[in-house]
């Protein structure tokens, strides 16, 4: 008895915090519903220039909700794809996307919205916390990484000249290294495992598919210390040859 009175005004608390915000969220709402298609959009805007992407996404949705062929439509819509993007929301931001690229397939701005699919699943790859505290997860599932990768490049190869082009292909060599460190993760893994075979397939890998990346130095030394271990002297020597070649300070040398 005595703990529920400590915590019956936190509960209390809480409870009227929650039918405040639901009392605001209904407020608002009822503010928006009176909005014709000009006033929600300056709404969305001022919202977007002070930086609450948050409630600019709200007012785009209930716009876009309520005005899906007006004059503003494809505008909202691009917006509406950078309030997500700026809010966290990736998975409506993605999935607005790819219902503009679908919609519209040859508007001007189509460009706009491949490189923010490439942008929001990079950021769907990215933890903000294990970054902050330095934690190495490159081990973790890289697929995000890997579909952000083919949409700067579709970007890339289907519009060219577009202002987007060159900050993708900068994008594109970092996830190149990003994807190159999962794999000698795995390769890592699988020589704790004495799994060879794998852990020099995993460095082969690296070194055919990210050959400009910093993982190729690991990759080979890795590939080396398997092949040691199977026996394989012309593929060890090999590759050795290659890191002799490369690295000639690294501590596999002999």
């Amino acid at each position: 008895m005595k703990s529920f009175r400590l915590l019956a005004p936190v509960l209390l608390g809480a409870m009227i915090s929650v039918a405040g915000c639901s009392s605001s969220n209904n407020e608002e709402k009822a503010v928006l519903a009176n909005m014709g298609a000009q006033q929600l959009y300056d709404r969305a805007k001022q919202s977007m220039e002070v930086g609450n992407f948050s409630a600019a996404a709200q007012t785009l949705s209930a716009l876009d909700s309520r005005y899906p062929f007006g004059p503003l439509s494809h505008q909202v819509q691009l917006d509406l794809i950078y309030s997500y993007y700026k809010s966290g929301k990736n998975e409506e931001a993605l999935a607005t996307i790819d219902r503009f690229i679908r919609l519209n397939p040859n508007h001007s701005d189509v460009d706009y919205a491949y490189y923010m699919r490439g942008l929001t699943n990079m950021e769907s790859d990215s933890n903000l916390f294990q970054e902050l505290m330095k934690i190495d997860r490159t081990d973790r599932d890289p697929s995000k990484s890997r579909q952000a990768f083919e949409d700067f490049r579709r970007l890339i190869q289907q519009y060219p000249d577009s202002k987007y082009a060159a900050d993708a292909k900068q994008r594109m060599v970092y996830i190149k290294d990003r994807l190159a460190r999962y794999e000698i993760a795995i390769a890592r893994f699988y020589m704790r495992r004495q799994a060879y075979v794998a852990a020099a397939n995993r460095g082969r890998y690296v070194i055919e598919h990210f050959p400009n990346t910093t993982q190729v130095r690991e990759a080979l030394e890795i590939m080396v210390a398997s092949y040691e271990q199977l026996g394989l002297d012309e593929l060890k020597e090999n590759a050795m040859k290659t890191l002799r070649l490369n690295y000639p300070d690294s501590d596999f040398i002999s």
